[in-house]
């Protein structure tokens, strides 16, 4: 390990090691926190899902909301690109599409943040084999 020969560096290297130890202590119960999953396939990437990924990443880390954000692939909502999932602790999953950064940023202060839907939620098109009877 080389030697720290500024106070910013200290600094860099405080940040940098309290943003992984805020990730490692978030995975080992992810189930405790809201997570927000943002469709990074081909169709979500061409459509803008990068520059909503940043959007999310920067607010959530300027704002210390306690979340878990991650990248998923495709969500078969291709028409509806950028799409995210966020799914609330003890909660179904909700997948809001067409989401630009102020969507993004939308849906964090009101359904993230308090649970109050907004518009462009992708209703459920389908059912998985335990839902069958």
């Amino acid at each position: 390990m080389s030697k720290i020969k500024s106070l910013d560096e200290l600094r860099r290297m405080k940040a940098r090691l309290e943003n992984e130890m805020d990730i490692r202590e978030k995975s080992n119960n992810p189930e405790k926190f809201t997570q927000i999953r943002v469709a990074m396939a081909t169709c979500g990437i061409a459509a803008g899902a990068r520059v909503v990924m940043n959007a999310i990443v920067d607010r959530v880390e300027k704002d210390r909301i306690p979340v878990i954000v991650t990248q998923g692939g495709c969500m078969g909502y291709c028409y509806a690109e950028p799409t995210i999932e966020v799914r609330r602790p003890g909660e179904e999953p909700v997948v809001f599409g067409h989401v630009d950064s102020a969507k993004a940023m939308e849906i964090i202060d009101k359904y993230v943040l308090h649970g109050e839907l907004v518009d462009g939620v992708i209703p459920v098109n389908y059912q998985t084999i335990s839902d069958k009877k």
